[in-house]
């Protein structure tokens, strides 16, 4: 009965929300908050009926299929030849401040929970790296604001995910050594998964892009047929890598990358796709989030775990990202407002999926996982209703030629 309630809790909101979407939208309520509060509403803290399971089967299903479209439709929209006349923002962020959040994150969870292990502090401050631009798409899609802040915190979300994925599976891979008592052997297979994944779905992207222009030139393709290629793609580069031994996530993302940077016409569709399709299967994993995971740790949210929430989204995030600038003559205030919208969103609950998945049991870690899900939780929330406010308030302020001026000088 849960689960037919569930169905008919979807089918109400994609209406409710699909007829009023503007309208909400005019009172900073965005689609991921109405979707995680529809999922909190039909969880058991109100049915009254029993939990579900984070790694239950049809939730890993929906997190694995989810998080393949992701990555493919992320690195699918990044322009590599774009990228290079406007790669030093972006590249600060991913290579200066993201590291130095993970830093700061782990360590700052030692102090605040001491009794847990150090590698799964550092695996909770990798689920909570990756940035999600659509949290404050207010931002990223408000041309009054220049066109180099939003195109930083948009490459900056689409990369980061592909890039910490690497690094959480060794760790991930390093955990289930250790558990079962096998210390050796891990750094060779996360090289290989990463080795033939990138391989792997580089070929499947680049030689669909390739046989996608040849179709359509000829004219062999039926036209509704364009957004669901590159998807049937990215799924297909997943299992391509995963039946040679490589990871079908990195193949996903490397497939999306090739076949974005190869047909331009097959980049639109895939970005198509993911402003419809893509977009209902993003918001029902809000809508899991808020079904599974916060009914799940709710009763670890003691005061440790929201003061260290609020740190990570502010000190924690946009201390980094002031540092990480270093030398450029940004001001104070464009390096706060990029600190700032670095929400946690998809990639971070996809992330804990993920993690759950692979390590089967998170029993005696609980703490790690509540943690993440609260400060996803906040960051939704709080970055949802901030968005339009502060894009309007920066804007005024803030033009694209000084931007692009201090971007490329720097301070003797």
């Amino acid at each position: 009965m849960h689960e037919h309630l569930t169905i008919l809790g979807i089918a109400l909101v994609i209406l409710g929300y699909g007829y009023f979407s503007k309208l909400l939208n005019r009172y900073n309520i965005s689609g991921p908050m109405v979707f995680t509060a529809v999922g909190i509403l039909l969880s058991p803290l109100f049915l009254g009926s029993g939990p579900i399971q984070p790694n239950s089967e049809a939730v890993q299903i929906v997190a694995e299929i989810a998080l393949i479209l992701v990555l493919f439709s992320d690195a699918a929209a990044l322009n590599l030849v774009h990228l290079k006349s406007q790669w030093r923002l972006p590249t600060r962020l991913l290579f200066v401040a993201m590291p130095i959040t993970i830093i700061l994150t782990t360590y700052a969870a030692q102090y605040f929970f001491p009794g847990e292990e150090l590698i799964y502090l550092f695996l909770l401050a990798l689920i909570l790296a990756p940035t999600d631009a659509a949290l404050g798409k207010a931002v990223v899609s408000d041309t009054r604001i220049p066109e180099t802040v939003r195109n930083t915190i948009n490459v900056e979300s689409g990369l980061n995910d592909g890039i910490v994925f690497p690094v959480l599976l060794t760790t991930l891979a390093i955990i289930a050594s250790e558990g079962g008592g096998q210390n050796s052997g891990w750094l060779g297979y996360i090289a290989q998964q990463i080795a033939i994944g990138a391989v792997a779905g580089g070929l499947v992207g680049w030689a669909g892009a390739k046989l996608a222009q040849m179709a359509m030139k000829r004219e062999w393709m039926e036209h509704h047929y364009y957004n669901l290629i590159p998807i049937a793609l990215a799924i297909f580069a997943y299992y391509f890598a995963e039946h040679f031994g490589g990871n079908g996530y990195i193949a996903a993302f490397f497939g999306g990358l090739l076949l974005g940077n190869t047909d331009p016409q097959m980049k639109e569709h895939v970005e198509n796709f993911a402003e419809s399709e893509g977009e209902f299967l993003i918001m029902v994993t809000f809508l899991i989030f808020g079904l599974v995971f916060v009914p799940a740790t709710i009763a670890y949210w003691d005061m440790k775990a929201w003061i260290f929430a609020l740190l990570s989204l502010t000190v924690l995030r946009m201390l980094p990202v002031v540092i990480g600038f270093g030398r450029f003559k940004l001001d104070v205030s464009t390096r706060l407002f990029i600190g700032w919208f670095g929400p946690r969103g998809i990639a971070s609950i996809l992330y804990i999926l993920v993690a759950v998945g692979q390590l089967g049991d998170v029993k005696g870690h609980e703490t790690v996982f509540a943690v993440a899900t609260l400060t996803i939780l906040l960051s939704i929330l709080l970055h949802g209703l901030s968005a339009q406010p502060l894009a309007i308030l920066y804007s005024k302020s803030h033009r694209e030629g000084e931007i692009k001026g201090e971007e490329n000088t720097r301070l003797s």
